[in-house]
């Protein structure tokens, strides 16, 4: 439950954002809109990204602790687990680079 509630929450916040940044015209206003759409865009999938990562390394810490023998395999998907979640980071920031420098929502 708590899962789907976060998932459900950054879907409506990423969906806030986007139809902030739509509503983005050339006239100085709406360029403010975007430049915060795009910084909180970033902000918060950072945030989601850092939560997702120290949740991970507590659980990586706990196995190890209770299982010792494990450590190489829980090591290597925990490494393989922090790619993935940092290329979603990653992901938030071309999408903000591509809200303020190549907007296509502007008309």
């Amino acid at each position: 439950m708590r899962k789907f509630l976060m998932i459900a929450l950054n879907t409506v916040m990423l969906l806030g954002m986007a139809s902030m940044a739509s509503a983005a015209t050339l006239d100085s206003a709406s360029l403010g809109y975007t430049c915060l759409a795009a910084a909180l865009g970033i902000g918060i999938a950072a945030f989601g990204c850092g939560i997702g990562m120290g949740l991970g390394l507590k659980g990586a810490c706990e196995g190890i602790a209770r299982n010792p023998d494990v450590s190489g395999k829980v090591t290597g998907t925990m490494i393989l687990a922090f790619a993935f979640i940092e290329s979603l980071a990653i992901y938030a920031l071309v999408v903000s680079f591509i809200l303020l420098f190549a907007n296509p929502f502007v008309g």
